[in-house]
């Protein structure tokens, strides 16, 4: 009889359902066991501190703080726990971005629970485990174009904000900011900056 800890599981998402879906499936698996469970990106690392999971799955859109930069915090905290992002956003903008930030892996919400728990067990033995098919689209779609400093800008920009708004939010100056603004729509071939940022959006860029 195998006689090893199971493997331990914090689960990182702001539905509640989809959350318990998970722990229910998961929960199923004899090796597997849930520790924590928490629904804002800004809590991961104090409850990786105070659970000590194996493996973290993280969604992306989480209120307080995304996945990919909670993912971010945990690496650079340089705690143990593994993450293995789940999300509905499978996007190889956001695939880019993810294992940039420290992800072990990335998959979509609509993966079997039997892959995924595989998935899992992956990921706690060192493993790095990425969706077939949005690895092949990532390599295809080539690498983001945006600047760090165009992406800043341009998130900023996405709620419609004036040019002024946005120079005094981010202690730059106007003409700073058009120039980024341009930078980022000569980049994105859009028609302007509320097209910019729906594209960068949607390519997983922001």
């Amino acid at each position: 009889m195998n006689q090893q800890r199971p493997i331990r599981l914090l689960l990182a998402d702001d539905q509640d359902l989809v959350r318990g879906g998970l722990s229910a499936l998961l929960g199923l698996e004899p090796d597997l066991e849930i520790v924590g469970e928490i629904g804002r990106g800004d809590q991961l690392v104090e409850a990786a501190l105070q659970h000590r999971p194996d493996v973290a799955l993280v969604d992306i859109e989480m209120p307080g703080l995304d996945g990919i930069e909670a993912v971010r915090q945990l690496s650079q905290a340089q705690l143990p726990t593994r993450c293995l992002i789940v999300t509905t956003f499978g996007r190889p903008g956001y695939l880019r971005r993810a294992v940039d930030a420290g992800a072990a892996g990335f998959v979509v919400k609509d993966t079997p629970a039997d892959q995924l728990a595989q998935m899992v067990r992956r990921v706690a033995a060192g493993q790095r485990v990425v969706d077939p098919a949005l690895a092949a689209d990532s390599l295809a779609g080539g690498l983001n174009p945006l600047t760090a400093r165009e992406q800043q800008v341009l998130r900023a920009a996405a709620d419609g904000s004036p040019v002024k708004s946005i120079a005094e939010r981010l202690h730059l100056s106007p003409g700073t900011v058009r120039n980024h603004l341009s930078a980022a729509i000569g980049k994105t071939g859009a028609q302007n900056r509320h097209d910019a940022a729906r594209q960068a959006l949607e390519n997983g860029w922001l």
